[in-house]
C-alpha cells in the first residue's frame, strides 16, 4: 500500500520523546515543513513536493532576554489556526511561538517554577508538553504541574494573552489533540491525556468548559487523537483505546504493538489512522464509523517496519493519508513513505 521515499536528512538526530515529529503542507508555495527535536535544539526542513530542493533552519530554546544556556525542548508543533499558522515550541524554561517558517519569535512565555514555603527551589521538573490549536483563536499547551494554559491569539501580530489555566489534571500532561474532522457541529474541541492515561474532554469558547473525564488504567496514554467525536488513544502498553469523546463509551480496544506507543495520527478526510511506537513498527489502520449503530471499527491495513529503530514519531503529510513521515531515536533522517 505504501512505499519508501528518499529520506530527508536533518542536521542532528531525533530524541526520544513522545510525538517527536511535526508537519505542515503549505499547498500554495508546494512546500512541506518538517520540525524534529533533538536535545536543545529544533530541527526544522522545508522539502519542496519534487524533492529536489530542501532547506535548514534550527530553532534553540534560549529565553529571548536572559543570556542563559538553552533548556532541553520536550515538543514542537505547528499550530493551524483559521488566520495564521505557528510554530510552538515548548520546554524547561518556557514556550516559544514562532512564525510558522521558524523565521520570527512571536511570542514567549516563562515558566514558574514552584518555590518551597522556605523560598528555596524544589527539584521537581517543570516543562511544557502537548500543544494544540483550538477553534479560531486558542492554543492550549499542556503543563508537567497538571495545568494546561489556554492562549488567546490574535489573528495577526505578538498580541498574544494566557487567559485561562484549565486545571482537572492530578497528573502531567502528555498530549493533546483539537477536532480536526473539520466540521462545525462537533461537541466537544478537545481532548487532554496525563502520565496515568486519564482523558480531559473540553468544549472550547469565552471559557472552557470540561465535559467528560473519562479514566486511565495506571499507563500513560502518550499520544491521543479527536476525530468526529471520537477519541483516539495510544498507551504505553502499546494498546489503541477508541472511545466516544462525550460519553466515554469504548468502542474498540487494539493490541497494536508490542511496547509503548510513541505517536498517533488521524488523516481526517480519509479516516486513516497511523500508529507508532517502541518496537519499530508503524502501522496504518482503517476507521469506520457507523452512526445508526453508534459503533467504530479498525482495520488493519499496513505495517513498515524501521529496523532497530525506537520510532519516536509518526505524521500524515497530507489530509487524505496519501503519505507519512516517519522518525527515530538516535536517527538523523525523516522517512517518508507514499502510497503506491
Amino acid at each position: 500500500m505504501y512505499h519508501k521515499e528518499k529520506s530527508i536528512q536533518i542536521k542532528n538526530s531525533a530524541s526520544a520523546l513522545y510525538n517527536n515529529l511535526s508537519v505542515l503542507r503549505i499547498a500554495p508555495r508546494r512546500l512541506t515543513y518538517f520540525t524534529v527535536v533533538h536535545a536543545n535544539m529544533v530541527n526544522m526542513v522545508s522539502a519542496s513536493w519534487d524533492g529536489l530542493d530542501y532547506s535548514h533552519r534550527q530553532l534553540q530554546s534560549k529565553e529571548p532576554t536572559v543570556a542563559t544556556s538553552p533548556s532541553l525542548i520536550m515538543q514542537a508543533a505547528f499550530c493551524v489556526l483559521p488566520s495564521r499558522d505557528l510554530l510552538v515550541v515548548t520546554s524547561q524554561k518556557g514556550i516559544q511561538m514562532y512564525e510558522s517558517d521558524g523565521s520570527i519569535l512571536v511570542y514567549w512565555h516563562a515558566l514558574d517554577t514552584p518555590e518551597t514555603p522556605t523560598g528555596e527551589l524544589t527539584a521537581q521538573a517543570v516543562f511544557a508538553r502537548g500543544i494544540a490549536a483550538v477553534r479560531e483563536n486558542y492554543i492550549c499547551v499542556g503543563m508537567s504541574t497538571c495545568g494546561i494554559l489556554v492562549f488567546d491569539v490574535p489573528s495577526k501580530g505578538s498580541n498574544i494573552t494566557l487567559s485561562e489555566v484549565l486545571e482537572e489534571h492530578k497528573e502531567p500532561v502528555t498530549d493533546m489533540a483539537s477536532e480536526c474532522s473539520g466540521s462545525q457541529e462537533c461537541i466537544a474541541d478537545l481532548v487532554s491525556a496525563d502520565d496515568g492515561g486519564n482523558m480531559c474532554v473540553w468544549k472550547a469558547g469565552e471559557e472552557f468548559h470540561l465535559l467528560n473525564k473519562i479514566p486511565g488504567f495506571d499507563m500513560t496514554c502518550s499520544s491521543v487523537k479527536l476525530w468526529k467525536g471520537t477519541v483516539l488513544a495510544g498507551y504505553g502498553t502499546g494498546q489503541i483505546r477508541v472511545y466516544e469523546a462525550v460519553t466515554g463509551i469504548i468502542h474498540a480496544e487494539v493490541n497494536a504493538h508490542a511496547r509503548w506507543i510513541y505517536s498517533l495520527d488521524i488523516a481526517p478526510f480519509s479516516g486513516l489512522l497511523l500508529s507508532a511506537g517502541e518496537d519499530s513498527l508503524v502501522r496504518v489502520w482503517h476507521l469506520t464509523l457507523t452512526p445508526e449503530t453508534n459503533s467504530v471499527e479498525v482495520a488493519h491495513l499496513h505495517n513498515e517496519c524501521v529496523t532497530d529503530t525506537q520510532i519516536c514519531g509518526a505524521k500524515f503529510c497530507d489530509g487524505d493519508g496519501y503519505a507519512f513521515a516517519v522518525t527515530g531515536y538516535d536517527l538523523s533522517e525523516i522517512i517518508r513513505y507514499t502510497q503506491t
